[in-house]
């Protein structure tokens, strides 16, 4: 459907909606009028990933159970550019009549941060988180390094710290690291900042670094294979797949992240539209099929909760995100 016919007819809808109600109180025997029940159009669902990549994987998963849950299709906006910037004014353009939603990561937290786009953390409503993947700090099978204790020792042992591989200066993995490193008391380190996670996981298995935050399914290859070492997990809980490997709340030093992606809108959708599209999003993603993609990445059932926890994760991220550039110097 065009965009002029999609407001052609929204359009049609709401005028009939008004003048029903307006015949209502002049009508003698006026039927009265009933709001319809949203949603009545295709829903928009904007991702600033390109098909194939992490973020359009669980929209898809998502998909295959909300169309069932709403009634209505969904389709997938693909708006990439800036880190998530392309997606954010895209959107921003759009309605704000719940019929435009975005996937959002961490990312897109960072634009907000960063001034990218006119938008504050304010405007963004959570909908419904759909992973929270926790980090794995990693050394390779090789490295002399077993513990918590020997990776802080190490580190200090060595000028600027050992290396650390990155996707890229003042990113996510950056602001996991740093707060990692300031929670085991500034423990020193450098960043190598790559193109990618494969990338990473390559350098990290040559010795060409010294350390990585990995998610399990980026390793899960060389976890699997004894060509990696798990140190210990930046989870809440220890990881099922990693066996006995510690939580760094285990072992002593109070750190967590992790890699999110979820649903969210912005402010000035009307609440009982808010309201359907959560319900609809959390039960597609309880549903076994969603469940097992979960399973499957390493990443716990927990990830899914609902708009309000995730509105409050969403602030949270903001602001540990922007203590650490600052700290950084980035801001």
């Amino acid at each position: 459907m065009s965009d002029s016919a999609y407001f052609n007819r929204r359009d049609f809808l709401r005028s009939a909606t008004l003048a029903g109600a307006a015949g209502a109180s002049i009508a003698t025997f006026g039927t009265p009028a009933f709001a319809a029940e949203f949603p009545e159009e295709t829903l928009n669902v904007v991702t600033h990933a390109g098909p194939g990549g992490g973020t359009d994987i669980t929209t898809r998963m998502m998909m295959l159970r909300a169309r069932k849950e709403f009634k209505q299709d969904l389709v997938v906006v693909n708006k990439r550019g800036g880190s998530g910037s392309a997606a954010l004014m895209y959107t921003n353009s759009r309605p704000r009549d719940g019929y435009t939603f975005m996937t959002i990561t961490q990312s897109h937290i960072f634009q907000i941060i960063q001034k990218k786009v006119p938008l504050k953390i304010e405007e963004m409503v959570g909908l419904a988180r759909a992973t929270d993947d926790p980090q794995i700090v990693t050394v390779s099978a090789n490295s002399k390094i077993k513990t918590l204790d020997d990776l802080i020792a190490a580190s200090g042992a060595k000028e600027g710290g050992l290396k650390w591989g990155t996707t890229f200066a003042g990113g996510a993995d950056h602001v996991g690291i740093h707060n990692f490193a300031k929670a085991c008391g500034k423990m020193p380190y450098t960043i190598v900042p790559f193109k990618g996670g494969g990338d990473i996981v390559t350098n990290l298995v040559s010795g060409n670094i010294d350390v990585a935050l990995l998610n399990y399914a980026e390793g899960e290859s060389q976890y699997s294979a004894g060509e990696f070492r798990p140190v210990v997990s930046l989870s809440e809980e220890p990881i099922e797949a990693l066996g006995g490997v510690k939580t760094a709340r285990d072992a002593g030093v109070d750190a967590m992240a992790s890699t999110v992606r979820g649903f969210a809108c912005l402010s000035g959708v009307p609440q009982d539209r808010i309201d359907v599209l959560e319900n609809g999003l959390v039960k597609a993603m309880k549903h076994g099929v969603y469940q097992g993609y979960l399973s499957s990445g390493g990443m716990p059932k927990s990830s899914v909760v609902g708009a309000e926890k995730w509105t409050a994760h969403i602030r949270r991220i903001y602001d540990e995100s922007t203590t650490a550039l600052t700290e950084l110097g980035m801001l």
